[in-house]
């Protein structure tokens, strides 16, 4: 089972593309925030497992359909390669909220998946969001939860973390991040 803080959980919209109040419907509509797929291309070359669980509700509230999802997953999928990095996998809710289901973040379920199905030990695996439920989710579920302040991160900063995440690192957006893990990396590599 690889050590949990080789894994990096990624959230998808706010982290890796730009986000949409009227959600992303399309695989045109997925565009990436600049310097996200760089980010994750140095996460892989240094090292990390890298997977995405991303909240999909669009599906369950009928403005898409799975075989939409998936194609959109195949862009993004395309693109990170593309750019050198991959992915170990890709796991969503496709819940609308009132459906109570516990995929949903800040539920843990997808990572419960994440765990079951990739065999990742995930105690002090990073999750990046930029939302409050991807931290809850982060530290219910026994990883470390990271901030960043792009899609909705400011917003979520602006309205002030719980006492319980007050700790939660802050990166300006997943090319920081992976700068500062990834270079942490190669230092206790060296040491």
């Amino acid at each position: 089972m690889k050590d949990g803080s080789r894994v990096i959980i990624l959230d998808r919209d706010g982290v890796i593309n730009e986000d949409s109040d009227a959600y992303i419907q399309s695989p045109q509509e997925w565009l990436p925030i600049p310097g996200s797929l760089e980010a994750i291309a140095q996460l892989y070359r240094a090292g990390y497992t890298i997977v995405v669980a991303t909240n999909q509700s669009g599906v369950g509230r009928g403005y898409f359909d799975r075989a939409t999802l998936e194609a959109i997953h195949r862009r993004m999928t395309t693109e990170i390669n593309r750019t050198g990095g991959a992915l170990a996998g890709i796991f969503f809710c496709p819940h609308a909220p009132e459906e109570n289901c516990n995929c949903r973040k800040p539920a843990t379920g997808l990572l419960e998946q994440i765990r079951e199905e990739l065999g990742l030990d995930l105690d002090g695996a990073w999750v990046v969001g930029d939302s409050l439920r991807d931290l809850q989710c982060a530290a219910s579920g026994g990883c470390r939860p990271a901030l960043v302040l792009t899609g909705k991160g400011n917003a979520t900063r602006a309205a002030g973390l719980p006492d319980e995440l007050a700790d939660t690192p802050l990166f300006t957006d997943l090319n920081e991040f992976a700068r500062t893990i990834a270079g942490n990396a190669q230092g206790e590599k060296q040491t």
